[in-house]
């Protein structure tokens, strides 16, 4: 298992687009891909699960990566939080 903290950089936070995004990228790996903001934990497999936590601008959610590829689905989110979401 892989856990690690980002600070959503996007002013917007995560809205409809970058969870779009979020998704497609996530169902390219065989790894369950869950994040966590507070007490809330989701799934990252349903655009509404993602809407739902309410991720904003300035605020710090986890990233939990568990399954055979988890490295690699890792290093892909890693991408994603670090220089994509910003531009989104």
């Amino acid at each position: 298992m892989i856990s690690k903290d980002y600070i959503i950089l996007a002013p917007e936070g995560i809205h409809a687009r970058p969870a779009t995004n979020l998704i497609r990228l996530t169902k390219k790996f065989k790894s369950v891909v869950s994040l966590k903001k507070g007490d809330h934990l989701i799934r990252l497999n349903s655009m509404l699960n993602i809407l739902a936590i309410n991720a904003r601008g300035g605020e710090t959610v986890t990233l939990i990566v568990e399954g055979e590829d988890e490295a690699d689905a890792a290093a892909a989110i890693d991408t994603f939080f670090g220089e994509e979401l910003k531009n989104l």
